[in-house]
């Protein structure tokens, strides 16, 4: 009985935050909640992406922080007053039909000070277009929410001083950059909601890739299958009449490119983890890519008594001379602790065409190594094929967990991986890859073990089941 009256309480609640149009209340409460939406709102830094399939719930969230940050109530960051914001929309139409709309929602109408119209009449703005709302702050001062279309120009996006900016969907490049000028002296926020569907464009390299190595950037993709308020069965008819490449978009929020990308296994949420003190036994070898212009990559490698391969490491330079990384190569060795032979030296594979020696030099790169302490072995197999099959085999993941695990500080690595697309004639585009060739290498070194068919033991037990609360957390 006391299990119904609380029920019946809830309903009542509810109907009453209803009947006063007070919407925010009823945002993510309940039995059903979007986690990944209050991942959004959680996060903490400056510049957040959602990347969301049509009706996943993306515009949701950036209507929703919006009305926060406006009233002063956010749940998760230090509130403000008075705070000056914009909404941008593609167009004047998207913006009264979607951006617009889902702020009313949520704006209970005792909390609207003023609306001026562009169009349309203010006792009836769901109508017209907005040219802004002046928001009552709960603090006793008023917020702005000001609506600028895409269509306007860059020269309309001049001279204001914002805390926040929401992009509904995409903007052009200039537009984006001159927003980020807006939000710089109030060390405001940018907020995007958007479903990918121009390709990779500069949001797909400066966000998604996060080329700039950005510590503000954030960013999660929302599929239909995150958004519980969707039924499961219109889901799997939708997905039914759509191609892969519509349904990596539309679906996922997923950035799509015609070639397509060599390794979709990769996922950031499961793949990349925080460092953490590796055993000294678990030490295996260093995998270099030379370069001299172009970067030189390495990275350090471990393996644990389950087979698992951590890079816990990097150092990744263009323009530099051996004697330079050689100096490099040991100074990350002695920060990691990396054992060393007797006298010394350090082992390391390196490209074979590293043993090749120029007219302008007597000496190989090879060579040039092996006097500064590096003792490198060239003799890698560079199969692309079965290098490519072997990467893939270790990103798999089987039973919920894969067997390869890199270090949050591998930056480039993460970006290459993330970024590697096939080309024309079957064969990856050859561009920012330097990583990835010494990633295969060492793998390619190491041959796959099939597992073998036995019980596991209490410590394997316990692992997995920790590491899956790890990337559940993520």
């Amino acid at each position: 009985m006391r299990v119904l009256v609380e029920k019946i309480q809830q309903i009542e609640a509810e109907q009453k935050k209803r009947r006063e149009g007070d919407f925010l209340a009823l945002y993510n409460t309940g039995d059903k909640v979007h986690q990944k939406q209050l991942a959004f709102h959680k996060c903490d830094k400056r510049n957040r992406w959602v990347f969301g399939g049509n009706r996943s719930g993306k515009t949701e969230c950036g209507a929703v922080e919006c009305v926060y940050m406006a009233r002063g109530v956010h749940p998760y960051r230090e509130n403000r007053r008075d705070t000056q914001g914009w909404v941008v929309s593609l167009s004047q139409q998207v913006q009264r039909d979607v951006a617009q709309k889902k702020l009313l929602h949520y704006l209970r109408k005792d909390w609207i000070d003023e609306i001026v119209m562009l169009s349309g009449r203010k006792d009836a703005p769901e109508g017209g277009v907005i040219d802004f709302i002046r928001v009552k702050n709960v603090f006793g001062g008023i917020s702005v929410i000001g609506f600028k279309s895409c269509d306007q120009g860059r020269e309309k996006f001049q001279g204001t001083s914002l805390d926040f900016v929401w992009f509904d969907e995409e903007p052009p490049k200039d537009i984006y950059l001159e927003c980020r000028m807006r939000v710089l002296d109030k060390k405001g926020d940018l907020f995007g909601t958007m479903t990918p569907l121009k390709g990779l464009t500069f949001i797909y390299n400066d966000i998604y890739l996060n080329r700039f190595n950005d510590k503000e950037v954030w960013y999660e993709f929302m599929e239909w299958s995150d958004n519980p308020y969707l039924d499961g069965a219109e889901i799997s008819a939708m997905e039914a009449c759509m191609d892969e490449e519509s349904l990596q978009a539309r679906r996922s929020g997923r950035f799509a490119s015609a070639e397509g990308l060599v390794y979709p296994e990769f996922d950031e949420r499961v793949h990349v983890i925080e460092p953490f003190a590796v055993p000294k036994e678990w030490q295996d070898t260093i995998s270099i890519d030379p370069g001299l212009n172009n970067p030189l990559s390495a990275h350090w490698y471990a393996v644990d008594f389950d087979e698992n391969v951590y890079v816990i490491a990097e150092h990744y330079e263009a323009g530099k001379d051996v004697d330079y990384h050689a100096e490099k190569l040991k100074e990350v060795c002695d920060r990691l602790g990396w054992y060393r032979d007797s006298r010394g030296r350090i082992c390391a594979l390196i490209d074979s065409a590293s043993k090749q020696r120029t007219l302008a030099s007597v000496k190989s790169v090879a060579d040039l190594f092996y006097e500064r302490g590096i003792l490198v072995n060239p003799d890698v197999n560079k199969d692309l094929f079965s290098g490519i099959a072997r990467v893939k085999s270790y990103l798999n993941q089987k039973n919920g967990l894969p067997n390869l695990y890199i270090f949050k500080g591998c930056t480039h690595l993460i970006r290459e991986l993330k970024g590697y697309f096939w080309g024309s004639g079957d064969v990856p585009r050859k561009a920012d890859d330097h990583a990835l060739d010494e990633l295969r290498y060492y793998l390619m070194s190491k041959p796959k073990k099939l597992p073998l068919v036995m019980e596991k033991s209490a410590v394997q037990r316990d692992k997995e089941s920790l590491m899956r609360k790890l990337a559940r957390r993520k």
